[in-house]
């Protein structure tokens, strides 16, 4: 499992993010300043994936305290508003800037020193990803405990979608953790990893995470779900999640909805890893996940080649809900969560 692979680092008080558009023909690494950069870095999806968007909006709210003369209740609210703001669908964002800004707030209420709080914010960044490599860790076990006894101690051939390995996570990973730890046991004959369409974040990045743990794989279309399925091709599905609501509907890119419910119809294992920090259950079920639209030219463009007609038009959602019911298990820190028990999520989260 790789661990030096590290797509955040903060250093000489800068943060450093590997710049995931460039992958996997350039590892280039782009400095960040303050917060617009953070912002700014967020949105272009130079950095993505749940955790690292929250890993790194904790050390841009630490580059804005370090930038301020003095800071107030009112503009530390405007700046972790303005990071939020950046993408909306990943509670992984909300959730970290909101525990900066309770960090903030009692500091300033104590009469502490900017330097102080950045000096508070830098250590929480620090371990925020030290922590979430303990809990990635956990939860690759607890995967790989589940597949031995729903399929049995053989090699198996699993799938994911879009990308949740350590440029994810910054460690090894949550849904490709689980991959990862089984492969380190021996347990994978063959991964499939779809493109994941238009942003390519399987072909271009889970591709580029197997190969550096030299994983047999293969790049696959969404479109090629259903007869990898029906051919017997397919042991068990593993993908993550930007948001979970408290009745286990969950948030994830685009297509992952649509593959449950052909895992579903062939009676493939679907399962759904992810931290406790990336449950929402402040909301009831998927329909009140907010859901970010992109841009067109995600659809229309690659690399600035046009690959549609002129002014043709698109709707780009980023995220799609999979309903609950179409999940086999959730994966967290705390355990196996089965969606169709009543009230399970809630306990266990809560626990």
């Amino acid at each position: 499992m790789t661990l030096s692979f590290q797509p955040i680092m903060w250093k000489n008080h800068r943060l450093y993010l590997l710049d995931q558009r460039l992958l996997p023909k350039e590892e280039i690494f782009i400095e960040v300043s303050d917060l617009k950069g953070c912002v700014q870095a967020i949105k272009d999806m130079i950095v993505r994936g749940a955790p690292c968007i929250g890993f790194s909006a904790i050390y841009g709210m630490a580059l804005w305290v370090s930038a301020q003369d003095k800071i107030s209740l009112d503009s530390c609210h405007l700046a972790c508003q303005e990071m939020i703001s950046a993408r909306p669908t990943a509670v992984n964002l909300s959730y970290e800037v909101s525990r900066c800004f309770q960090l903030m707030k009692e500091f300033i209420e104590s009469g502490k020193k900017n330097a102080e709080i950045y000096a508070a914010l830098v250590e929480f960044g620090d371990s925020q990803i030290k922590f979430s490599q303990e809990k990635n860790f956990r939860m690759a076990e607890i995967g790989f405990n589940e597949l031995l006894k729903k399929i049995g101690n053989k090699k198996w051939n699993l799938m994911t979608h879009c990308n949740t390995g350590f440029l994810a996570c910054g460690s090894i990973g949550t849904a490709l953790g689980v991959i990862s730890h089984a492969h380190s046991m021996g347990h994978v004959s063959h991964v499939y990893a779809d493109e994941t369409r238009p942003y390519l974040q399987g072909s271009r990045l889970t591709a580029f995470e197997l190969s550096k743990e030299n994983i047999p794989y293969s790049i696959v279309v969404e479109g090629a779900a259903s007869y990898l399925m029906s051919s017997g091709k397919v042991d068990a599905i593993f993908v993550g999640a930007d948001r979970i609501a408290a009745n286990g509907d969950t948030a994830n890119k685009i297509g992952t909805s649509t593959l449950a419910i052909v895992a579903k119809h062939f009676k493939v294992p679907f399962y759904v890893v992810a931290p406790i920090n990336s449950f929402d259950t402040s909301i009831t079920d998927g329909s009140q996940i907010e859901i970010e639209m992109r841009p067109m030219s995600e659809i229309t463009e690659l690399k600035g080649i046009g690959l549609a007609p002129a002014g043709a038009q698109t709707l780009n959602p980023s995220f799609d809900v999979t309903d609950h019911r179409m999940i086999t298990g959730i994966i967290c820190e705390k355990g196996l969560i089965d969606p169709s028990i009543e009230g399970q999520l809630l306990r266990i989260v809560n626990s």
